[in-house]
């Protein structure tokens, strides 16, 4: 990141909390503007607060969500053909900077995003604009455990003092990142170690560990679901996915740890080749303005990437009570540092996490694939 979270909270705080956007209506008579994202929680909390309100605010214009796995190869083909069913996609960040690099995505101009200054380090790049942060979790379910819970990830290795399967997601992204934390690693060695033979074999050797208690998952639904149905007692898992779980009936049933998170960024992407690319970068900037950050926060507990729309989120957590100064009156400033929050881009929660590292995946990642294919549990 080229700021500290803390500068860029400060700067925040001393911008306004809102910045006008000037929509140009005349350029989406009745377009329709097609986003594949990755489905279930996430597509509602969309809907609700980027496709509906967009429509609203830009005459004529209409968006069509629809759902598909993120894999690339679906937009290669349409780029290739030169029709593109799809205007703009959800992407990870790994594959933001493939796709960009195989010029499937159209590159973005800094510019053309007035309110980019207000945006977090890292939101704003050649090929995409970051819509949310999200954090891969430590969830567990606390009617398996008493007041002994889990709270870090050498307690999810322990499966002595905290019986049940594990889940995990399938692949070898963010598991030997885990694990290595897991084996006594700080976070910020993490990469380092994993770019070393030694440190990829340690990482793979702390997997196999854990081999006969595995449960794997493909889909963000998959994995609290586990935790309801007892197939697992902890899992790794999308803290948006928990949270949507006990918003629907699971009431608090499920908790989630937010130390050694592992926290990154969906992308939104435009397509290289749609019609649609001007309604498509009015788009992008309606979903990354502070109100619609706000709204989708509010719709699921996954960070905006507006610094505004953060403060906002937190504004009606407990306030600093240190004297201001001589007078004895208090600051009125809420202190986002060490507030707890359910957030993954509140600077609490960050402080405590590990940036995943696209540019290491891009590097390092297919000497990885090999190895954990041949090892994988």
């Amino acid at each position: 990141m080229s700021m500290s979270i803390t500068t860029a909270v400060k700067r925040a705080l001393a911008a306004p909390l809102y910045i006008a956007i000037a929509w140009n209506a005349g350029i989406a008579q009745a377009q329709t503007l097609t986003v594949a994202n990755f489905g279930g929680a996430n597509a509602a909390a969309q809907q609700l607060a980027f496709y509906t309100p967009f429509e609203a605010t830009t005459k004529g214009a209409k968006v069509r969500g629809v759902e598909y796995t993120g894999d690339l190869a679906q937009v290669k083909a349409m780029v290739e053909r030169g029709a593109p069913q799809w205007d703009v996609v959800e992407v990870e960040s790994t594959d933001l900077a493939a796709g960009c690099a195989a010029g499937l995505f159209v590159r973005l101009d800094r510019a053309a995003f007035p309110h980019a200054s207000m945006l977090l380090p890292g939101t704003a790049q050649e090929c995409g604009l970051g819509a949310f942060v999200w954090s891969t979790v430590l969830a567990f379910d606390s009617q398996r455990f008493g007041k002994d819970r889990p709270k870090t990830w050498a307690d999810f290795w322990d499966t002595q003092r905290f019986p049940g399967k594990r889940g995990l997601r399938k692949g070898v992204r963010y598991n030997l990142e885990i694990a290595l934390m897991a084996d006594g690693v700080h976070r910020r060695d993490v990469y380092a170690q994993l770019a070393s033979e030694a440190g990829m074999a340690r990482a793979i050797k702390k997997l196999e560990q854990l081999k006969p208690h595995i449960v794997w998952w493909e889909s963000g639904a998959q994995a609290p679901q586990k935790l309801l149905d007892g197939t697992v007692s902890m899992t790794t898992a999308f803290n948006g996915r928990v949270a949507a779980a006990n918003a629907a009936g699971a009431t608090g049933r499920l908790s989630i740890v937010w130390t050694d998170a592992i926290y990154e960024m969906d992308y939104w992407a435009i397509v290289r080749g749609t019609p649609q690319q001007a309604l498509a970068l009015e788009f992008l900037r309606f979903t990354t303005s502070e109100a619609a950050q706000l709204a989708f926060s509010q719709a699921i507990p996954y960070g905006p990437t507006h610094m505004g729309a953060i403060l906002r989120y937190e504004q009606n957590r407990p306030r600093s009570a240190e004297p201001a100064g001589p007078g004895g009156s208090h600051n009125p400033l809420i202190d986002l540092s060490i507030a707890p929050s359910d957030l993954p881009s509140a600077p609490a929660n960050l402080r405590k996490a590990l940036g995943f590292d696209a540019g290491f995946w891009r590097i390092h990642g297919p000497a990885l694939e090999r190895r954990w294919s041949g090892s994988a549990p």
